[in-house]
């Protein structure tokens, strides 16, 4: 009789354990240990956007003029070498070339990046020409700009002009864009052009913080005999109200009324 109750209890003692592993394994014992070598994901640092385009610059960077369909669009602008104009030139006064869009500064060598290339015929022969926009670098705030002119020649670009820009208000290049057949180049500033292959200075009463340009002056240029001259006058806009009417060579009529008050 002992021995049946004891073979009874033991079986009823076996059988609780069983239920109880049962149990315990619906309950996820299992599941946390196979959650505990699971691996971590970390999540992905993301990118650090990039710096936003400068104000005196969007004029530059925009979609107008941005393709041609001209041969000249399929040339790469971005690996090419290109002569420095005066003001900007090296050490040695040579050349400066550009891999993948730039150039990187050095104690003897300015720096230089590829910014935009705008098309459109300035010659009135029927065909684009490339307007190279390079920022010059200068390892500070300030945005100078050189720009570049190349027509189509044998297969290959001609560069027909170029010219160096100032800083944001001081000169510093608005846009450039054709106009009735001429080339319009907008320099910030009062009474602000190009003269050769530089900007011209400031005149009298253009003194404002360089970061914040209240003028730019609207001029254009044709090509003529092989070469761009000034067509017309010299536009002088508020930055606030560029469709109001501008002030027509500016730096030549306060050089008229500073010579009527000395009489």
């Amino acid at each position: 009789m002992r021995k049946h109750i004891y073979s009874r209890t033991a079986g009823l003692k076996w059988g609780f354990l069983v239920v109880c592993a049962l149990a315990l394994s619906a309950c996820g014992i299992g599941d946390a240990e196979n959650a505990n070598q699971t691996p971590v994901t970390v999540p992905k640092q993301s990118a650090l956007p990039p710096a936003p385009t400068p104000v005196a610059e969007l004029e530059l960077v925009d979609k107008r003029n941005s393709k041609t369909d001209s041969e000249i669009g399929k040339f790469d602008f971005r690996n090419f070498t290109y002569p420095l104009p005066r003001g900007w030139q090296d050490a040695d006064a040579g050349e400066l070339t550009l891999v993948d869009g730039k150039r990187r500064t050095t104690e003897e060598k300015i720096g230089m990046e590829y910014l935009s290339t705008k098309y459109f015929d300035a010659t009135g022969d029927e065909s684009d020409e490339a307007f190279v926009i390079l920022k010059i670098g200068t390892a500070g705030s300030a945005i100078p700009h050189i720009v570049y002119v190349f027509s189509w020649n044998e297969g290959k670009p001609e560069l027909i002009w170029y010219f160096r820009t100032g800083d944001r208000a001081d000169g510093g290049l608005k846009n450039i864009y054709p106009e009735d057949g001429d080339v319009v180049v907008e320099l910030f500033g009062k009474d602000r052009y190009i003269f050769g292959e530089m900007e011209t200075l400031k005149i009298t009463g253009d003194e404002v913080q360089l970061c914040c340009p209240t003028h730019f002056t609207k001029t254009k240029y044709r090509w003529t005999n092989g070469s761009f001259r000034m067509d017309g006058d010299r536009l002088t806009y508020p930055v606030n109200d560029q469709k109001g009417d501008p002030v027509v060579n500016m730096g030549e009529q306060i050089e008229k009324e500073a010579s009527e008050s000395r009489k």
